[in-house]
């Protein structure tokens, strides 16, 4: 079964937590609505796996016409 956007999300930031040692404190202005360079605070993660089976994780501002749906594009 496919996972969900929910689910996805909830997945990325465990592994990303436990890489980085368990937790990261970030500053408060991290959550601000416009953090991201984009007043409505929508965002997408962009996933890029390299040839040694790395994997790059990086935040884009999520396409105006993405909708409720999950937005995802492979690479």
């Amino acid at each position: 079964m496919p996972l969900t956007p929910a689910e996805r999300s909830h997945h990325l930031l465990v592994a990303l937590l436990v890489h980085a040692g368990g937790s990261v404190t970030l500053p408060a202005s991290a959550l601000d609505p416009d953090a991201i360079g984009t007043a409505d605070s929508a965002h997408a993660i962009e996933l890029r796996r390299y040839a040694d089976g790395s994997v790059r994780v990086s935040v884009q501002p999520r396409p105006r016409d993405a909708g409720d749906g999950a937005g995802l594009t492979y690479l």
